[in-house]
């Protein structure tokens, strides 16, 4: 019998290593008592695993990125000038394109990692029966790593917009529809310049993808289709709401343009100049 409820360790010996280095390597014992007292008190161990994940991608997601290099390196609060947004946008307005770049790119692996590390739970048996239940993961762990961009609990709570984040985090659960997102966002900022026009039409876009993905050779989710379909609705909704501001700028024609070609001309550089 003992041999038979130990069985539920050995098969989980990946899940079980993993989460003994997030915490201290007490935690396996914890799984052994748990799967001697009952079997099917294991699932109080798959809720620990998922809780913990999520609280990971919050704390990814909290990492100010924007914040840290423009106060390492230029002494200087984002927060405090431009639009007052934690973001790679503002980033690139006030401190110019050699601190946009690293911040995008870590906001981006922040969303990415957040996800990716959601696919540990393949190996709970549980998850292993049930595996449309990862990608609703996934898609819980996309909120949470925003939800940690925007409320990072690292900079008391003002952060950015999280689109970054966003991008990574969807690029983990399906990339070939976050690169055709990001293909409409490119086009939209070469044409008309305004990274927050960018940002909302590639956002609402991103529903109309995901329906055309999700009953394509492409989609890999199957009966996760309609969370997937749900999820990309609340983002198009949730960025439209982040960007009220940027719509009743760009409807008064106060909007600030950016342009990825031209010789850089940040708050930064004014400053020095005067």
């Amino acid at each position: 019998m003992q041999r038979q409820r130990l069985n539920f360790i050995l098969q989980n010996k990946p899940l079980v290593y993993t989460f003994a280095l997030f915490n201290n390597l007490h935690l396996i014992r914890y799984f052994y008592i748990f799967a001697l007292l009952n079997v099917d008190n294991t699932m109080v161990i798959t809720y620990y695993c998922i809780t913990t994940l999520f609280i990971i991608a919050y704390l990814l997601g909290s990492i100010p990125s924007a914040v840290w290099i423009g106060k390492k390196y230029y002494s200087i609060d984002v927060r405090e000038h431009g639009s007052h947004n934690a973001g790679t946008t503002n980033v690139l307005r006030v401190l110019g394109k050699r601190a946009a770049i690293p911040v995008f790119v870590i906001d981006f692996i922040k969303g990415f990692v957040a996800v990716s590390a959601i696919s540990l739970m393949k190996y709970d048996t549980f998850i292993a029966d049930h595996p449309w239940w990862l990608t609703n993961l996934k898609i819980t762990a996309v909120f949470f790593a925003v939800i940690g961009h925007i409320f990072p609990i690292f900079a008391k709570f003002r952060g950015g917009k999280g689109v970054a984040t966003l991008i990574g985090a969807i690029t983990g659960i399906q990339p070939n529809i976050a690169l055709f997102c990001f293909g409409i966002w490119v086009i939209v900022l070469v044409i008309w310049h305004y990274v927050s026009l960018a940002s909302i039409i590639a956002g609402c876009s991103f529903p109309i993808f995901v329906i055309i993905f999700s009953g394509s050779m492409y989609s890999s989710y199957g009966d996760a289709s309609i969370s997937f379909i749900i999820f990309s609705i609340i983002v198009a909704v949730m960025l439209l709401w982040t960007h009220r501001k940027n719509i009743g700028r760009l409807k008064d024609g106060t909007e600030s343009k950016t342009f990825i070609w031209k010789k850089e001309d940040s708050l930064l550089n004014s400053n020095k100049q005067n």
